[in-house]
């Protein structure tokens, strides 16, 4: 068995797991990577690009941002359809505040780059991680990679392997408490070599259901509509995925949509999960392996960002102050944020999608609450505070 020593060990290089790793680094902080696709795998992942200002300050931290800022697209607003008509909400006349638009696989590939030439130890197809020493003085990390059996002793385990990882399986039974919504819906997105359809994002409340038009550049669009939560891929060839998100868009946008062969197609089920506390000892979880969004307030990578961020202070506060102050916070501080994301997250899929219980009054609600907010700039400012992130 190979032995060694690290300061903090990380379990899972999605972004959240190599943000916080790179951050570290940039600190001083040992840490290694334990996760257990190939790179290839995650890098083949197709998640979120909106990414918050927050989120974008600290990869710049990370000296992580530099294909960010030159191949972003910046958003200085979002538009929102429905009734058959587009209306815009001005994030930048509002509250002066912008998101950007860059696809998260790029942000990983960017932050692994970084970790290389920095000489970070990552380990892919980590087989059979298990932790142990929870909530003692020293924990240890065990897993099998190229056939070597390897232990890895540290001070403390980040949990950054999402809602399957094994992080969240070591609590001891009953030590968590769990709140969720599953809705009774799914996204199914295409990913397209074709130009977007609008500059901005376009969320459309329609009675045949939601839709979104998105992008990861100038030159591919990012497209989504609501389906049934049963429903298969083999169900939805290109033609009438189309049809459908014509449908649902206005008549100028439907117009201008234009059409070519998915180079990614998936369906995501939407559903609403935090599980507290986000701390037990020396284990500490961040991201997915702590609480889910519902994509529709592009929350999730900016969620997971914002638990790094509060992490990162956390672990450089003991580890030159030593003080436990920020470490005994960490769960509390990084909960008042995620819940204020989770309800912005409900509250927008409440307004934008079509519930399958819902009666004639649900729905003219649904379009009073759309009035509303387009009418009031209170509101208005109200949603891109929330939109463009709150602050840290």
């Amino acid at each position: 068995m190979k032995r060694s020593q690290s300061q903090v060990v990380i379990i899972g290089a999605g972004p959240s797991g190599l943000l916080l790793g790179q951050l570290l680094l940039e600190a001083g902080i040992s840490n290694v990577i334990l996760e257990k696709r190939s790179a290839e795998y995650v890098l083949s992942r197709i998640r979120a690009g909106v990414i918050e200002q927050g989120t974008a300050s600290l990869l710049k931290e990370a000296r992580a941002d530099e294909r960010l800022q030159r191949e972003g697209l910046r958003h200085d607003g979002v538009e929102l359809s429905f009734a058959g008509a587009r209306h815009r909400i001005d994030f930048h006349s509002l509250i002066g505040q912008h998101v950007m638009v860059y696809g998260q696989t790029e942000i990983t590939r960017d932050l692994m780059v970084r970790r290389a030439a920095c000489g970070g130890v990552t380990i892919y197809q980590a087989e059979g991680v298990a932790l142990d020493g929870i909530g003692s003085s020293r924990a240890l990390v065990h897993c099998r990679s190229n056939g070597v059996e390897q232990e890895f002793s540290c001070d403390f385990i980040a949990g950054c392997d999402g809602s399957h990882g094994v992080s969240r399986t070591r609590l001891p039974e009953g030590s968590l408490r769990r709140y969720e919504r599953i809705y009774p819906f799914g996204w199914l997105g295409i990913l397209v070599d074709r130009p977007p359809v609008c500059e901005e994002l376009i969320y459309a409340n329609h009675q045949r259901g939601f839709a979104l038009c998105s992008m990861r550049s100038k030159t591919r669009a990012r497209l989504y509509i609501q389906c049934g939560a049963d429903d298969r891929l083999e169900d939805w060839p290109d033609s009438r995925f189309y049809g459908e998100l014509r449908q649902r868009l206005d008549d100028a946008t439907a117009a201008a949509l234009q059409e070519g062969a998915s180079i990614e197609k998936s369906i995501a089920p939407l559903r609403s999960y935090v599980a507290e506390p986000m701390r037990f000892g020396n284990l500490l979880l961040a991201g997915d392996a702590a609480h889910i969004v519902p994509p529709t307030g592009a929350k999730g990578l900016n969620l997971a960002a914002s638990d790094v961020y509060y992490l990162r202070e956390a672990l450089v506060d003991y580890y030159r102050a030593g003080s436990r102050r920020a470490l005994d916070a960490y769960s509390s501080r990084a909960l008042q944020r995620v819940w204020k994301a989770e309800r912005f997250s409900w509250w927008m899929t409440m307004l934008l999608h079509r519930f399958p219980e819902a009666s004639a009054f649900d729905q003219r609600l649904q379009h009073a609450e759309l009035e509303y907010l387009l009418s009031s700039e209170a509101a208005m400012m109200a949603f891109a505070e929330n939109y463009v992130g709150l602050p840290l």
